[in-house]
């Protein structure tokens, strides 16, 4: 039967948007850590230093999100283009549609997933 067009081309939509804010994300990091270099401070007994050091955190975790999330895509176009997507990877059973419009790169059911 081969793989649905229309979820191939979202799942690679949201590829593309995550690659994107990846991107952005990395630009984001690169200025802040900088900007942390050219000021200096003293995170400690600096207020500037506690919102750096925050934003720093911050984008490293959003970062991080993203990275996982286009691991999670690129699984699912993987699995989408071996006829395995939708499947639960431990049971084996169809994973309902509801799901996987909620969440496209479900790799279980629900009652797998709890």
């Amino acid at each position: 039967m081969g793989p649905d067009p229309e979820l191939r081309s979202a799942l690679l939509a949201d590829r593309a948007g995550t690659a994107n804010r990846i991107a952005a994300l990395t630009a984001d990091l690169e200025a802040i850590v900088e900007a942390s270099r050219l000021v200096a401070t003293d995170d400690e007994h600096d207020p500037e230093g506690a919102t750096i050091a925050f934003e720093r955190s911050q984008t490293t975790t959003f970062l991080e999100d993203a990275h996982k999330h286009l691991a999670d895509l690129d699984s699912a176009l993987d699995r989408l283009e071996a006829d395995d997507y939708g499947r639960c990877e431990i049971c084996g059973n169809p994973i309902a549609a509801g799901r996987l419009i909620a969440r496209p790169t479900a790799r279980t059911c629900i009652d797998c997933a709890t």
